[in-house]
């Protein structure tokens, strides 16, 4: 097998794992306190922004397009539809624009 493969396998189940020891340790608790959950609750928007933030420093006019337009999305719509039509715009603008 490749590098790469090994690389990818090793990721994922080192992924599995954490995600697994996450719900192992807080599954140990009876109560969990409000500010630890308010701190999990957070955590999916601290890793959108992880992944839009360096996209957003070196974008060109068709990421600006797809990140408006999620983001005005994301006003009414759900996280599916916010993630479905910034990428439908990202893909256009990209072969339309080159």
């Amino acid at each position: 097998m490749s590098t790469t493969l090994w690389i990818i396998i090793a990721g994922s189940i080192a992924t599995y794992l954490t995600r697994i020891g996450g719900h192992l340790v807080i599954s140990r608790f009876e109560h969990i306190h409000p500010r630890v959950e308010a701190g999990l609750n957070a955590v999916p928007a601290a890793v959108l922004t992880t992944l839009v933030a360096p996209a957003a420093l070196s974008a060109g006019p068709a990421e600006w397009a797809a990140l408006i337009v999620a983001g005005l999305v994301s006003l009414r719509g759900g996280l599916m539809a916010m993630f479905l039509a910034g990428a439908a715009v990202l893909i256009l603008s990209r072969q339309l624009v080159g």
